[in-house]
């Protein structure tokens, strides 16, 4: 069984990774940035109270977060494992994540950090696009459109969003060195830490991470 955490300042490429091991170890994966962004397209109240905080660059609530991930580790897909990304991000949500999982039956055995320098990870976020339509992700310098501003997959308008613009990235990146930096030598004491270099490459970080988790749940 593998129950794994991704961690990593923003743009470190947890959401990559992430859909790849998913794709590999056959386990959901749960991002709450994609329950809340769902919430606020949906214009769902807990949308709006978190849009409130994240069009800022703020994190989430503690509560709120921990909430919704309690509620979604409970469901019978994540019974043979899953994958958590962006959770938790304060140590508050590290230990109410170790109670959930003790509750569940469910707790926590590997945890990836991912290294990733601080003008890679400004460059990476600054320059993402988004179809404002279906979501497919886009880069102006890595992964351009055939057409400017025009999505390849359903024509779509590209933008960029709030979260992404450089001034709301640093304050997240603020907010990532403050509170959830320290979840590193939380995990470490507790024997679960392990870390990837993430300037390597897609393939590179995603062979480091699987030969992690297949010694780790062997």
């Amino acid at each position: 069984m593998s129950n794994i955490i991704l961690l990593g300042p923003p743009g470190a490429g947890k959401g990559t990774l992430a859909k790849q091991l998913i794709a590999v170890y056959k386990i959901p994966h749960i991002s709450t940035g994609d329950m809340f962004r769902e919430a606020i397209k949906n214009g769902e109240p807990l949308g709006r109270l978190a849009a409130s905080y994240i069009n800022e660059g703020h994190l989430v609530p503690d509560e709120v977060t921990i909430g919704i991930v309690r509620e979604r580790l409970s469901q019978p897909d994540c019974a043979n494992g899953y994958l958590l990304d962006g959770f938790p991000r304060t140590l508050v949500q590290a230990a109410a994540l170790d109670t959930i999982g003790s509750d569940l039956g469910r707790p926590i055995n590997v945890v990836i950090n991912i290294a990733c320098s601080e003008n890679e990870l400004v460059r990476r976020i600054s320059g993402r696009r988004v179809c404002r339509k279906c979501g497919t992700p886009y880069h102006i310098e890595t992964m351009k459109p055939k057409v400017e501003g025009v999505c390849d997959v359903c024509g779509g308008e590209l933008f960029q969003r709030k979260d992404d613009t450089k001034e709301s990235f640093l304050v997240r990146l603020g907010h990532y060195y403050n509170e959830t930096k320290p979840l590193e030598n939380f995990y470490k004491e507790l024997g679960l830490l392990h870390e990837i270099d993430g300037g390597t490459g897609v393939q590179k970080s995603l062979k480091a991470a699987q030969k992690i988790i297949d010694e780790v749940t062997k």
